[in-house]
């Protein structure tokens, strides 16, 4: 693996080569033929942030379209299993796990979001599990718009990945 540097305001720092750009700079597929198989995972999350009445309908099960967390896990769910459909580069993946939790957060009046994907295969799954929130996310927002249409999406990232050569990763705190 090559590495390009870029300047930033204070320090040069190297980068890794981009790899869905060919030689000639052009978008392409990875190439993950010659890749082991392994055991892969990742998980992500993110957040909803709304107004306290639209927080209070759906955190005692009052609003009017029912179990919003319930259509929200599976359209995350859903999504994850479409990830390649959505974003051009990713691979089509044999998922094996997909789950989505929320959990809320009553002092700041928003849901948090988390996924984790998993599968035995030749490449990572942090896209599927990134799309898992954000559809979720989405769907959450979809379903409350009506009583809230100034919430907002936010913070999503991926929080750990396992498996590959890379081993365990989990973001800096």
């Amino acid at each position: 693996m090559t590495t390009n540097t870029i300047n930033t305001d204070d320090a040069q720092e190297p980068t890794p080569e981009l790899s869905h750009l060919n030689q000639q700079g052009e978008a392409n597929m990875v190439d993950v033929t010659e890749k082991a198989m392994t055991s892969r995972s990742a998980t992500a999350q993110g957040f909803i942030k709304m107004n306290r009445a639209t927080f209070e309908l759906i955190s005692t099960g009052k609003h009017k379209k029912g179990d919003v967390f319930a259509v929200a896990r599976i359209a995350g769910i859903q999504a994850a299993k479409k990830c390649s459909d959505l974003i051009p580069l990713c691979h089509p993946l044999m998922l094996s796990k997909v789950q989505v939790d929320f959990s809320l957060d009553v002092e700041n009046c928003q849901v948090k979001v988390n996924s984790l994907c998993r599968l035995t295969g030749q490449t990572g799954v942090e896209m599927e599990a990134l799309t898992a929130v954000s559809i979720a996310c989405l769907t959450l927002f979809d379903m409350c718009k009506a009583a809230d249409p100034a919430m907002r999406i936010h913070s999503i990232e991926v929080l750990t990945k396992e498996g590959g050569k890379s081993g365990h990763w989990k973001t800096p705190n």
